[in-house]
């Protein structure tokens, strides 16, 4: 009787972390990819509505922005506030996230993370972005995809940036913060210039590595001229 009732004990305790462990994957899967897709759905609407009525005042929240945050100083963006949109058409004609100010936690939640010591978009220096591969909507689920020519394309409701990619994705350890340099090492850039950097994990499910891929401005227009080719076909 007691090794019958040790047996069903252990199979309804394994029964249960089997559940358990089943819900927090769906969770992980679904769920939190829910509430990033329907908070970067916000961040983009939000953004649009400003472009939409002209700029902001300084220090002005946006209409639904939650607790106004400090000011930024003058020449960088306000931290953990939405200012630009990217599209990367490698990764299909729909794909569009925000890009937020800072690559804390809450703000990788609701869409891709500007490092907040490098430079401005369009900017000569290196205008660096951060993005989950997996969780909280998957936006760079397809990096290793990334291939030389690719465009990577921005706005920030004035000005069009389109920049190409010049090398397929480099994997490195997340110490190596030379990536973001003005100048990267490995990236091949030889001098001072207008580029990218996208970074996102490796592996695909872990974050042990980095993948990097490094892009350089290839041309820029007024919005007012309508969306740029690479974006149009």
């Amino acid at each position: 009787m007691t090794v019958r009732w040790i047996v069903r004990t252990a199979s309804e305790i394994c029964l249960t972390a089997g559940t358990l462990i089943v819900l927090f994957v769906v969770y992980l899967l679904y769920w939190t990819g829910v509430r990033a897709d329907s908070a970067m759905d916000g961040e983009i609407d939000r953004l649009q509505q400003q472009w939409s009525t002209g700029p902001v005042a300084a220090g002005t929240p946006a209409p639904g922005t939650p607790a106004p945050t400090p000011a930024a100083p003058p020449g960088r963006y306000e931290p953990g506030r939405s200012f630009a949109v990217m599209y990367i058409p490698r990764f299909g004609p729909d794909w569009a996230k925000p890009v937020l100010e800072g690559t804390g936690t809450d703000v990788l939640q609701r869409g891709l993370g500007h490092y907040d010591r490098t430079a401005r978009l369009g900017a000569t220096g290196n205008f660096a972005v951060a993005g989950h591969r997996r969780t909280y909507g998957d936006p760079f689920k397809d990096f290793p995809r990334l291939r030389p020519g690719d465009a990577v394309v921005l706005t920030d409701g004035t000005t069009w940036f389109t920049y190409r990619i010049d090398n397929r994705p480099f994997t490195t350890l997340p110490t190596d913060i030379g990536v973001v340099d003005p100048v990267p090492r490995e990236s091949g850039f030889t001098g001072p210039g207008r580029y990218l950097t996208l970074t996102t994990c490796e592996p695909e499910w872990g974050h042990s590595h980095r993948l990097i891929a490094w892009a350089h401005l290839d041309s820029t227009q007024p919005v007012t001229q309508g969306r740029p080719s690479a974006l149009t076909g």
